[in-house]
């Protein structure tokens, strides 16, 4: 396999996985992009989210709280590795969310690692910040 498809098949799991919590609302859905031993670090919190059912719940606290009116993701870097077994991925973001009423909108930037297993791209790590900028 090519790496131009490697990468494509990538940005397609990326893309799915952020449209199921920004558009679908259905955090449910991430089960099948997570690695069980998925780890993320987030803005705000100190602690490491370990596991696929830890991180799924940080993902469904976020939107229980806020309704989200856009998602919008540039400036994807996609590296492969481990003979087209392995990624990182990062790319900015913006989102513009909704809560009590009032509007906000927050740019940030994420890193995401994935491997692939069984024929499927896992997400393993995840940090995202907000921008420092």
């Amino acid at each position: 396999m090519s790496e131009v498809t490697i990468k494509l098949e990538i940005l397609s799991t990326l893309k799915d996985l952020n449209e199921s919590w920004t558009i679908r609302s259905d955090v449910g859905e991430l089960e099948k992009y997570f690695h069980d031993n998925i780890v993320v670090f987030e803005p705000g919190r100190r602690e490491l989210r370990n596991g696929k059912k830890e991180c799924i719940e940080g993902w469904k606290s976020f939107i229980e709280k806020f309704r989200i009116n856009y998602w919008k993701e540039s400036d994807h870097l996609v590296q492969i590795y481990n003979e087209g077994r392995m990624a990182v991925v990062t790319y900015y973001w913006e989102i513009s969310t909704e809560d009590n009423g009032k509007n906000f909108i927050s740019k940030g930037r994420d890193m995401f690692v994935f491997v692939k297993e069984n024929e499927k791209w896992l997400a393993v790590a995840d940090q995202f910040s907000s921008d420092p900028l």
